[in-house]
């Protein structure tokens, strides 16, 4: 199990219904989209952190793991914007108004990663996809990505089994043998997932599969008050906003 799919089921939020979540986490991400980068998306980045760390109850390492990996490709994403190539004064030279484009861009992606993290770390994809189907999303694509979720984590145990294997076999000790050990392990990967695959098929045949997969979902009602303080929570940072942007320079 991913360490993020493992927070979410031990989250404090666990019990709570996926829109209620929705609301609060996309709410931000939206936010962090819409509102001008400073101080909107600055505003939403702290609000979005201290829900993360103070009631849904994420431990700060955790966190910290899981955002690094967005964060770096907001940092990548914002450093284009600094420099320009070409033009009368060089190949490389920084481009006009490059550094404040380069900062609110960062402010908004940063801040709408830990919108998208917060619900991800309060909600089990296990409690979400089944429940999409009550949406309107087809039953046929939930059932593939409720296999394909559940896939993703047998070939994920096997390859750690794998690579295992291969280093007390001293498969990794020279660069030659490591390359050796990561064709092997591809093409390991490759057979077992389809065996895991044909499996599962012939499984779900011998217990009368009709088309659709059921499954146990853990009752969960959408809290009004939830969602209503979810909502304030939006609409003041919408207005503070609107002032403090009068007000700073």
């Amino acid at each position: 199990m991913l360490p993020i799919d493992a927070a979410a089921h031990s989250s404090r939020w666990r019990r709570r219904h996926p829109v209620d979540k929705a609301v609060l986490g996309l709410g931000l991400t939206v936010l962090a989209v819409c509102l001008p980068p400073w101080p909107g998306a600055a505003l939403v980045l702290l609000t979005a952190l201290t829900v993360l760390l103070g009631p849904a109850g994420v431990p700060p390492r955790k966190l910290w793991r899981a955002y690094r990996v967005p964060l770096g490709f907001c940092v990548t994403g914002a450093l284009t914007l600094i420099v320009q190539l070409g033009g009368p004064e060089g190949f490389v030279t920084l481009a006009d108004g490059g550094p404040a484009r380069a900062g609110g861009l960062l402010l908004r992606t940063s801040a709408a990663s830990l919108g998208v993290l917060l619900f991800a770390f309060t909600t089990p994809m296990s409690d979400l996809l089944p429940r999409l189907v009550k949406a309107g999303v087809p039953a046929p694509v939930v059932d593939v990505a409720l296999v394909m979720y559940r896939m993703s984590f047998l070939l994920l145990d096997s390859m750690s089994r794998i690579r295992q294997a291969q280093a007390a076999r001293l498969g990794h000790t020279t660069r030659a043998a490591t390359w050796r050990s990561l064709g092997g392990l591809g093409a390991t990967a490759f057979v077992r997932a389809f065996d895991r695959a044909t499996r599962l098929q012939a499984g779900l045949a011998g217990r009368g599969y009709d088309g659709t997969l059921r499954v146990l979902v853990p009752d969960a009602r959408i809290s009004r008050s939830f969602v209503a303080a979810s909502a304030a929570l939006l609409t003041g940072l919408a207005a503070l906003t609107l002032v403090l942007e009068r007000l700073l320079p």
